[in-house]
């Protein structure tokens, strides 16, 4: 049976290519002539044009933005495959469409870690806006509008490429048309998922079903030969089957079902004495009088990991000009003393924590904090809280800005000199701003509610008021 169950897979891999090498429009592989389906060679285009401009200048930037970009181009050859054989074959049943993903799904994966193990890197803003964003190669996998999922990833991108565009913009042009080729990538294939996957991916009519061994084509070239199939099972042919046993053995099982009820005679009558459901200590293992093959048992489960087990070590260190605090749970006296202008504070993975900053300082950022406090003084630069929950910040001194960023629960601090700060927010909750008022804080709310209406030429919006 396993051999049949594998020529019959290569036959439908077999039959895939060849209706889609005769369909019109050319089918997912390339053909002899080198032709493609139209929805490839459009994506094709864009490989060839943004993705690879966004190539060309992550080489020219060099170090960790090469490397990530290098990931990135896997990323987007499997995407191609998918598309080939998306462009040959019908739509697989969810478990082999999983299946197909996998490669692409691996490359995201890739990327991802890499940005999670390069935290430290000074292209660390490119790192984080291609980690944010990579995930709209999953378009294929999103219905009804594939298209929404993209620009909402390239959104999310955003907030780091401003980033990029600040630290680079009177430093180094490079950086701004990276910057400027990476998010065109994200516009040119909305526009080709707009024209040619608007609903979902764009399947095949004809060919067969989909299978997880459905090759794609290369680029550039024919298909290669399917391997050789393995050899036929073996058959006797040497003599005449003797069915004579067969032929008696059915005719008795026939002859003992025609019985009836009387088929029950020949059963044995089971004493009160060996019953297990009056006599409770029959059941007791290893008890006498009990035989025959023991139940199946599974393998006992390894124990699951404990939290300690993955809990990094606690990093508190000045590494160049960046201050390292990380991993530090439940601890209330960590403090930055005397830090110059050009050092930063980067908080990371903290909870349950007190950090104080006594001293001027160019910037403060927190980073998947979860009930943590920070005290500091004076601030060059600003203050950018992303992906935490539940944070406390108080300033004694005087900050230009305090950026917040996906994160639920926020009070802010401020004191009389930072009265004038600018405060940017962005999918956030629960942020509260406290202002000094006769040796106490008031607090007021940012807004989280807007309102937009059409004034006949725009759309206004307007901040929501909360009655109650």
């Amino acid at each position: 049976m396993a051999e049949l169950a594998s020529l019959v897979q290569r036959l439908e891999v077999a039959v895939c290519r060849l209706e889609g090498m005769s369909s019109p429009g050319g089918g997912a592989g390339d053909s002899a002539g080198g032709a493609v389906s139209a929805y490839v060679e459009a994506y094709d285009e864009i490989v060839k044009g943004a993705v690879a401009q966004y190539l060309t200048l992550s080489q020219k930037i060099g170090g960790d933005v090469q490397k990530h970009a290098d990931m990135m181009k896997q990323a987007f050859d499997c995407q191609r495959q998918i598309l080939v054989t998306a462009s040959n074959c019908k739509k697989p049943s969810e478990a082999v469409w999983k299946t197909i993903l996998q490669p692409m799904s691996n490359a995201i994966a890739q990327v991802q870690e890499f940005h999670e193990k390069n935290r430290t890197s000074p292209f660390f803003n490119h790192l984080s806006a291609v980690n944010e964003s990579v995930a709209a190669l999953g378009w294929p996998a999103v219905v009804p509008k594939p298209g929404s999922y993209v620009k909402e990833m390239q959104d999310s991108a955003m907030f780091y490429t401003n980033r990029v565009l600040k630290d680079y913009k009177e430093k180094d042009k490079t950086h701004v048309e990276w910057v400027k080729a990476y998010i065109n990538i994200w516009v040119e294939l909305q526009l080709y998922i707009k024209k040619h996957h608007t609903t979902g991916l764009n399947w095949s009519k004809t060919g067969s079903v989909a299978s997880a061994t459905t090759p794609s084509a290369p680029v550039g070239g024919c298909p290669p030969p399917p391997p050789p199939g393995p050899p036929p099972p073996s058959m006797d042919i040497g003599g005449p089957r003797d069915s004579s046993g067969s032929s008696e053995d059915r005719n008795a099982l026939f002859a003992a079902i025609n019985q009836g009820s009387l088929i029950t005679k020949g059963l044995k009558h089971v004493s009160d004495d060996k019953k297990t459901h009056k006599n409770p200590n029959l059941r007791v293992k290893g008890a006498p009088g009990i035989s025959g093959p023991k139940p199946f048992t599974s393998a006992p489960r390894p124990a699951a990991p404990t939290a300690s087990a993955s809990k990094k070590p606690p990093v508190f260190e000045l590494d160049g000009k960046k201050w390292r605090v990380e991993y530090q749970i439940g601890v209330s006296d960590l403090a930055i003393n005397e830090p110059e202008l050009k050092q930063v504070a980067y908080v990371y993975n903290c909870s349950n924590s007190v950090l104080q900053v006594n001293g001027k300082i160019n910037s403060i950022t927190l980073d998947n904090c979860k009930k943590m406090a920070v005290v500091f003084s004076d601030v060059v630069s600003m203050v950018d809280i992303i992906n935490c929950k539940d944070i406390k910040l108080q300033t004694t001194g005087k900050v230009p800005t305090i950026s917040i960023n996906k994160t639920d629960g926020c009070h802010v601090y401020l004191s009389e000199e930072s009265l004038n700060c600018e405060i940017v927010t962005a999918k956030s909750s629960e942020m509260n701003i406290l202002v000094p008022k006769d040796n106490d804080f008031v607090e007021h709310a940012i807004p989280e509610q807007y309102k937009t209406t059409w004034d006949g030429s725009k759309f206004v919006t307007t901040v929501m008021e909360m009655t109650g």
